[in-house]
């Protein structure tokens, strides 16, 4: 069943506007809360984000000084597919064996609100009450922007960090990406390609274990970056895991609201003038409590659960690259052994030589950046993860505020009925 739902969001600061028709169709505008006004030579954001049905298209607008591009100031309509394609490429890319690759941005989960969508199509029916498919209305139109908020956040920090890492900010793909007027008409992989990169998986999670049991680090520091990786990824799963699990039972809370609101309008309906005033001033207490429950749950995931989630794959990335310099110093090492043996029968010496010197280059030139990018990783994570929790107590104390204010005011008003 198709479900005719389209969200438009837009510009800064955070603003909203609503519209939704009785068929379940539901537009809003949304100004994104991002910071501006970068120094960058190169700076990217992402200025609107439309949905219809399950594709997203972003507007990405890019302000340049660098001689590399025609205009200085230009934008482009890209979809979800888009930034997959332009992650790969990059990360594929051996100039960037050295460095780490930001996570790609998740697809969009659409499908956890299609329940309530289709709920709300049946309003006509007499499946819902006026009273119901209003409440049903205001929680789909605040989940689905708090699922958008999150979307382009994510897909907008992925560009960021490309546009501000000294070597990749050059990449030609990614130029392309931000120049190219025209759609990129990606092609998304098909069922041979998602098999063999399963596989590939597979063996690469094995070279991991195998060289982390036989590859001896002669580098202390990396050796170190590399336990504390281990554990420090770990326990970032864990904890996002449990995050997730309050932030549902944070949602379930505001759900639950929901059905006391309108049992109470139910009773209300069939007992005398009396107290039919007092349960529908109650019942609207309850709903104002539960925008507020709702509003605060969106919250708490996108300042703390994702970013939970955004640096577990941050740090999944890093280890990656301790893994190909860990590849690396496996081929020095046998580029070394090589020249040995070659030189104990006398034969193909220069050759042995040239692929040990090779080897050697390679091993110290991804040496020399792993170390300034896990240097830049910690700051980053250590600037992100503080500024994210400043906000969330920001949020969460006026939360707090209003959903006590709400509680005076219906008491208030319970008192001078």
């Amino acid at each position: 069943q198709a479900y005719n739902c389209l969200i438009h969001f837009y510009k800064r600061p955070y603003r909203s506007r609503y519209r939704m028709s009785r068929n379940g169709s539901m537009s809003s505008e949304v100004d994104l809360d991002a910071v501006d006004g970068d120094s960058s030579p190169l700076q990217v954001k992402i200025s609107d984000a439309l949905s219809e049905k399950d594709r997203v298209k972003f507007t990405i607008q890019t302000k340049s000084e660098m001689p590399e591009f025609q205009k200085s100031d230009f934008s482009v309509l890209r979809f979800h597919e888009d930034f997959l394609w332009l992650h790969d490429v990059i990360q594929e890319n051996p100039l960037y064996a050295g460095y780490i690759i930001p996570p790609k941005p998740q697809t969009p989960d659409f499908y956890a609100s299609q329940e309530k969508l289709q709920k709300l199509g049946e309003a006509d029916s007499g499946v819902l009450t006026k009273e119901e498919y209003t409440k049903v209305k205001q929680e789909l139109e605040a989940e689905y922007l708090a699922i958008f908020k999150k979307t382009v956040a994510q897909h907008e920090v992925f560009l960021q960090r490309l546009a501000s890492h000294p070597a990749m900010k050059n990449d030609r793909n990614f130029h392309v990406f931000l120049e190219f007027e025209s759609e990129l008409n990606v092609r998304g992989k098909n069922k041979k390609e998602k098999l063999v990169g399963m596989f590939s998986t597979f063996q690469k999670t094995g070279d991991e274990l195998l060289l982390g049991s036989t590859q001896k680090d002669v580098d202390e520091f990396f050796e170190q970056e590399k336990n504390f990786l281990l554990a420090y990824n770990q326990q970032l799963r864990e904890v996002s895991v449990k995050s997730m699990k309050v932030n549902s039972a944070q949602k379930c809370l505001a759900d639950n609201y929901i059905k006391l609101s309108s049992s109470l309008l139910n009773i209300a309906s069939v007992e005398g003038p009396g107290l039919e005033s007092f349960l529908t001033k109650l019942s609207d207490s309850l709903e104002k409590i539960r925008r507020c429950e709702s509003r605060l749950a969106a919250d708490q995931d996108l300042k703390l659960t994702d970013c939970l989630k955004y640096h577990c794959l941050d740090t999944a990335a890093a280890k990656d690259l301790l893994f190909r310099r860990l590849r690396c110093l496996a081929n020095y090492e046998k580029a070394n052994k090589e020249l040995d043996l070659a030189r104990t029968r006398n034969k193909d010496v220069a050759a042995a030589e040239n692929r040990q010197s090779e080897a050697c280059k390679t091993f110290e030139r991804l040496s020399t950046t792993a170390r300034a990018e896990l240097a830049m990783q910690k700051k980053g994570r250590v600037e992100h993860v503080r500024r994210n929790l400043e906000q969330l107590v920001e949020l969460e104390v006026k939360h707090g505020k209003a959903h006590s204010q709400l509680l005076r005011q219906a008491i208030c008003d319970i008192k001078e009925m």
